[in-house]
């Protein structure tokens, strides 16, 4: 193996490693991904909690309480 090919293949395998590794998610994507789940969180609350969801399952109840057999 001649010095060049040896150069050749450590920069590589350096190269590889580096494209490879990953150790995980940085403070800015925490930072991220803790405002994305807060939003989804409240939008959800908002949704369920918002006078059409409530509607909607009390007609559901009231509709299976008044079935007759």
């Amino acid at each position: 193996m001649t010095f060049v090919h040896a150069v050749y293949l450590g920069a590589r395998t350096r190269f590889t490693h580096l494209l490879i590794d990953d150790d995980g998610m940085s403070t800015a994507e925490y930072a991220i991904g803790t405002i994305a789940a807060a939003a989804f969180g409240a939008v959800l609350y908002g949704v369920v909690t918002g006078d059409s969801i409530v509607s909607a399952l009390t007609g559901i109840i009231d509709k299976a309480l008044n079935t007759s057999v």
